[in-house]
């Protein structure tokens, strides 16, 4: 057995020969979430005490070299400024294609990647695909620790995606090129592609964002086989654009998932959104009910002061992309998600009150009457503000929800708000405006009189 060689060198330029290895394996820097270098000073300066008069080369500065390190940091320090976004990507897309010269036209490359937000999965894709690279799979492994602070009630990534790619060589190392693509041809071929895939990885337990960011792969690969996909107007096709249609092939083939032997094509676009939702978050949730959960600290806010949020979050550019794949819009579901700069929350039923029940905070009541200590909760205060101002307390009925998950989640705040005879006055003509048969099919046939 030959023994191996390790040696330090700029991932920018390679000491390798051109197609000289069988494999290239690497876990490249996650946009602006890490700054490794930083981090590693910590233990740089006691290895340099230790190690220093042994590996002398390697420790020829008091701290760890920074100015070349490929991460987007101009957001951190001065210092940093010129490391922008163009500029990490520009330095990724360097990098792989060094990774594939030195690999065999036969030979794989492996790129691990665990960031959750789409932004950086876009650089990275990108970054392979320009140098020549075809995504041929990508398989979701458990690296990361579930207990870990970063992952405790977030969407943080329970695995790390492995990439797998092939170079785009001739088997006599020379580069394909003029090879074109119909985009027509491959939107047609993408969802039988995801089709085939996520069913699969929910067989293996593979479930929510994981599953989404595995699917990428195979997706990928349909595109990155070419060096250009055009439509039928000769208009080069941008790997954002196709990202997109990725994305909704994703969301509506999870869709299927969640409602297995229901066809979920009919579903209100806020029941379809939630459901996805829910169903992205779950790995990370673990079955948990509405939990504080942290807000993304990729761009270099302290864990210390991220204020706590309840409800469910999503980097808000990856709940724009279900969203749009569901046929549901942000923008029109301003009762049902929160979106603040980056991030978006699904919000919590009880926070739900003022908007179900027909009052906004600036013009609800500020009085009102603490019946019992049930009253202190935040919901019952605000559904005894709605009824006093619309006057339905007595013998009125709510204003009905205008989708079936609005209905439902008003059902919910009656409920566990103890108004028994309105919750009894709210389901009566939600069950007159349906079929007898289909009343008593769900159970409005009788309403109970508690």
């Amino acid at each position: 057995m030959q023994p191996g060689t390790a040696i330090q060198a700029s991932a920018l330029n390679h000491p390798l020969p051109t197609d000289a290895a069988e494999a290239t394996i690497t876990d490249p820097p996650y946009y602006a979430a890490i700054p490794y270098a930083d981090l590693s000073d910590f233990f740089y300066g006691w290895l340099r005490r230790t190690l220093g008069a042994v590996h002398k080369d390697l420790f020829t500065t008091e701290l760890t070299p920074k100015e070349d390190e490929c991460v987007s940091l101009s957001h951190r320090a001065a210092m940093y400024r010129h490391k922008d976004g163009a500029w990490f990507e520009a330095r990724m897309a360097q990098a792989c294609s060094e990774s594939k010269r030195v690999t065999k036209p036969t030979g794989v490359g492996l790129y691990v990647f665990a960031n959750k937000e789409t932004r950086g999965w876009e650089a990275m894709l990108g970054a392979l695909i320009g140098a020549g690279w075809i995504v041929t799979a990508s398989w979701p492994i458990d690296t990361e620790r579930g207990g870990r602070l970063r992952a405790l009630n977030s969407a943080a990534l329970a695995s790390s995606v492995h990439l797998v790619c092939r170079p785009r060589k001739n088997f006599d190392g020379s580069v394909r090129t003029n090879e074109v693509g119909d985009w027509r041809d491959v939107l047609q071929e993408l969802p039988l592609r995801i089709h085939e895939w996520m069913p699969r990885m929910a067989e293996e337990g593979v479930v929510g964002a994981d599953a989404i960011f595995a699917c990428l792969g195979p997706a990928l690969e349909i595109f990155s086989r070419y060096e250009l996909v055009e439509k039928a107007s000769g208009e080069a096709v941008t790997l954002k654009e196709y990202l997109e249609y990725v994305w909704a092939a994703v969301a509506k083939e999870a869709l299927s998932l969640v409602f297995k032997g229901a066809d979920a094509s009919g579903f209100e676009e806020d029941a379809r959104l939630t459901a996805m939702w829910l169903w992205t978050l779950s790995a990370g949730q673990n079955g948990k009910g509405d939990a504080a959960v942290e807000e993304s600290i990729d761009e270099g806010e302290s864990e210390k002061s991220t204020p706590a949020l309840k409800g469910y979050v999503l980097e808000f550019d990856a709940a724009r992309k279900i969203a749009q794949g569901l046929g549901a819009h942000l923008e029109s579901l301003a009762s049902l998600v929160e979106v603040k700069g980056e991030t978006a929350r699904l919000l919590p039923v009880a926070e739900r009150t003022r908007k179900l029940f027909g009052k906004d905070e600036a013009e609800a009541p500020t009085g009102h009457k603490k019946k019992s200590p049930q009253m202190q909760l935040g919901f019952v205060a605000e559904l005894e503000q709605a009824e006093e101002a619309s006057s339905w307390g007595t013998k009125g009925v709510p204003t009905l929800g205008a989708t079936v998950l609005d209905r439902i989640h008003q059902s919910m705040i009656l409920f566990a708000a103890g108004r028994g005879e309105a919750l009894r006055r709210f389901l009566v003509p939600i069950a007159c405006s349906r079929p007898t048969h289909t009343r008593k099919r769900i159970g409005f046939g009788k309403i109970p009189n508690h």
